[in-house]
This record gives structure tokens, sequence and C-alpha cells, in this order.
């Protein structure tokens, strides 16, 4: 008789939590996404099948779903209470005043969900039950949640002076930031688990959960604030774009939020490596059956967004998994389940990244990798209008007055771009059988076919 519709599956991992803990003869709980579905009539009908009561959770407001004026529609029609809320901290003025419930009870809704972990989400199945079904299973007011913290696996949440005991100073720290709504909804292994492969890598892991890495009204990102300092690297699974993940990602020019609330520099600022490590939104046997892997919408969120930012992209390290046996809520509940090789991958490289920080620069060792395709010596570093040997000079000075050991400090562009051509040019027009024999890597014919 209860329903929650939300684009956050974070929320239905709460959900079915909050079921298991609820009474004997509770009203029926059934939770839908409408994300990705474009069949909103059947959907709106499967919602609606026996419902008194509708809480509608959507990121974006109003727009974020095509099917929310039908739904709307449809509950006036056969009088079913519905609370429409933005999937935003702060309260969707227009979504209260679309909803077909009290305005208060709109709000204790929205304060039960802004806090939602499982407990909450029990007292706010409790209060529906209550409020419109009569009910008499009694239900607690809203319990604030924090929206931050530092998480510590194996304990849960404990103090920055707790998790900071830990460390061996002699060790490099790589923090581990994550979402708020993945530590209220449980849903922390592939955090467990990444953090389990820094420690094997020889790294101390400090992992933290926030709402958001966008600046708060006084300019602030919290959770950077509290790492700043204590990290020698950062691993994230947060996005720029907004939402809880991925899959709800404010892309431009899309619903939910304003773009130009996001800026790079207080990433910038920690003055540290730092890594997006993608969450893939879909399973692994889809991601094994798939010749793109990535779905759009992570590449575009997790990979080719955060890249403007200047983080480095670390890879996969889980995927999103469906169990649907004996679901308490009606549907599938997602769960985000870590690869350990990529996790251990990923943690291997920001360990070493890390240590670079305490290397001094003469014994760092950097690549300046340039183009060659296709093998011409006109195309070795080529970029239409711009000067690639200009620029690789530059950056050589720039290094050699940053402390590092620059081997061969070239006087002009023609000058570099011959000694490059000389060391391993494979042009065949130009190509010479001294070159060809002095080549330090080699290839036997049969494994090369």
């Amino acid at each position: 008789m209860l329903r929650i519709i939300t684009t956050a599956d974070t929320e239905i991992m709460a959900t079915a939590s909050a079921v298991e803990q609820l009474p004997a003869g509770f009203p029926e709980v059934r939770c839908a996404n409408p994300a990705g579905r474009s069949d909103h009539e059947q959907l709106i009908d499967e919602i609606l099948d026996g419902a008194r009561v509708v809480v509608c959770r959507i990121l974006g407001g109003r727009r974020g779903w095509p099917g929310f004026d039908v739904l709307r529609a449809r509950c006036r029609e056969l009088g079913v209470a519905l609370i429409a809320l933005g999937g935003e901290a702060e309260p969707d003025a227009e979504m209260m005043a679309v909803s077909l419930a009290p305005a208060g009870v709109v709000a204790q809704a929205g304060d039960y969900l802004r806090h939602g972990d499982a407990a909450n989400i029990e007292q706010l199945l409790r209060f529906l039950a209550d409020t419109f079904l009569l009910e008499g299973f009694g239900f607690d007011p809203p319990r604030p949640v924090d929206d931050l913290g530092v998480y510590l696996p194996g304990e849960g949440d404990v103090s920055l002076e707790r998790a900071l005991e830990r460390h061996d100073p002699a060790r490099p720290t790589i923090a581990v930031a994550f979402y708020r709504s993945h530590r209220l909804s449980g849903n922390t292994g592939f955090v467990d688990v990444l953090c389990e492969e820094i420690e094997a890598a020889g790294g101390n892991a400090l992992a933290v959960w926030s709402y958001t890495l966008r600046r708060d009204g006084d300019g602030r990102v919290a959770a950077l604030e509290l790492i700043a300092g204590h990290a020698d690297a950062l691993i994230t699974t947060m996005l720029a774009t907004g939402g809880s993940g991925a899959a709800d990602a404010v892309v431009p020019g899309g619903p939910g939020g304003d773009w130009q609330q996001w800026d790079a520099e207080a990433l910038a600022a920690l003055g540290v490596p730092v890594f997006q490590a993608v969450c893939a939104t879909r399973s692994r046997a889809a991601w094994e059956a798939s010749a793109e892997g990535l779905t759009p919408l992570d590449a575009a969120t997790q990979v080719a967004i955060p890249e403007f930012d200047g983080r480095l992209l670390a890879g996969v390290i889980s995927f999103k998994e469906r169990c649907s046996e004996d679901s308490p809520v009606g549907t599938a509940v997602p769960r985000y389940v870590a690869d350990r090789e990529r996790c251990a991958r990923v943690a291997r490289l920001a360990v070493r990244s890390a240590r670079l920080r305490r290397t001094p620069a003469r014994e760092r060792r950097v690549a300046i990798m340039l183009t060659s395709f296709p093998s011409l010596h006109a195309r070795v570093g080529m970029a239409v209008g711009l000067d690639t040997p200009a620029s690789v000079i530059k950056l050589l000075r720039a290094l050699g007055e940053e402390g590092y050991s620059v081997d061969s400090p070239f006087e002009h562009g023609d000058e570099l771009m011959a000694a490059l051509i000389a060391a391993g040019g494979y042009d065949p027009d130009f190509l010479t059988d001294e070159q060809l024999a002095g080549m330090p890597l080699r290839l036997p014919v049969a494994r090369y076919l």
C-alpha cells in the first residue's frame, strides 16, 4: 500500500533494510526507480496497483522524470496521497506545491529522506502508515545524520583522530572519498575492498564520506578540508555533477541544480594526485558482453567531465549487481560489488603516485610521450595549429626549474625532433639498417603474428 519512487538506488537499498525491521502485519511496501525506463504508463500502473500513498523523490524535480505529471494526474483521479520531493538536500518548492498531501506531511517526509539511513526510513514508513492508513505502529521524528564523516572498515564511523592514530607515518596516506548515501544505505562493500587493497599496497587508507564535493554557502568543501594535510593522494568515486552516483548525475543543460556551482579549485588546492575511480552502473555480465564497456552516461560523468578537473582516470573498481530473490520491496535491490583485482590495481597506482611526493624531484623519472601516427617523420607530435616541439621544450625548462634532472635541454624544436627521429623513427622511406639493428625493443616474429 506504500510506494516509494526514487531515482537514487541507495534509497531503495536503505528502504529494503528498513522493511526487514518493520513489525509483522505492516502494510506492503514497494519501490521503483524510473531512471532509464521509457514505459511510463506501464510503470505507473505497477506503482498504483493497490497503492494508498506514493512518495516520489526525483533528482531534478518535476522535470527530472517525464512520467511525473501522468503519475500525479492518476493519483488525483484515484484519490492516492502523493508526496512529491526533489532529489537535492534543500526542499523543492515546486514539488511540494504539486503534492497531493498536506504541506506539513510533505516537509516531514522530506526530513526523513534528507537523513535517509535505514533507521530514518523505517520511521518514515511508520509515519506514513499511521498518518494515512490510520495504523497504530508509532513512529519517531527524523533523526539528524551528519553530512560528513570518517569511515573505518570493520568499525564504522570514527573520528578523524581515531583513523589517523592507526596510520604508519612511514607509509603514504591515500584518502578515499565516497558518497554519504552509500554510507547511509550500508553500501560500503566496495569501499572496504578498496581500503584493504590500499593497505596491502603499502599505504594508509583514510575513507571519508560526504554529501557533495561542491562548495557550500561559505565557499568551502568540507570533505576536502577534512583530508587536507593528511593525504598524499586522493581516490574519489564522487562526481562533479551532483547526485549520489552516475545514474542520477546532473549533466550540463540537464535537470537538477546549477552547473555553475562547480569548480575544481578546491581539488587543485590539495596539491596531491586525484584519481577518479569508476563505479560502473551496469553489471559485470553486461560489461563483459558489451563492446563499449561503460555506458555513455558513465563515460561522460565518470571519465570525461572529471578530466576537466585534472583528475586521473583510475579505472572501474565495482559493478552494480541487482538481487531480486526474495526482495522485500518488490524490485531488484542494487548493490555495488567490488572487483578486487581492479581495486588492487587502483590502490597500487595511488600508492606509487603518493610516494613520488616524498621523492626528491631529481630522483623522479618523468616520460613525455608524443603521438606518432601513422609512423611518418612528419607526423611525430603532430597537432593542428600547435607547435608541439616548442611546447615540449618549455615543459622541459619548467621541469628543470622545479628541480628535475633534465638529460637533454634542447635549444630549439628542430634539434628535439631530429633527436626523436634518430632514436626511433619508423618511417619506411627513411629507416636505415643501422637504426633497425640498434633498436632496444624487439619482438619475435611468431609472437607478433
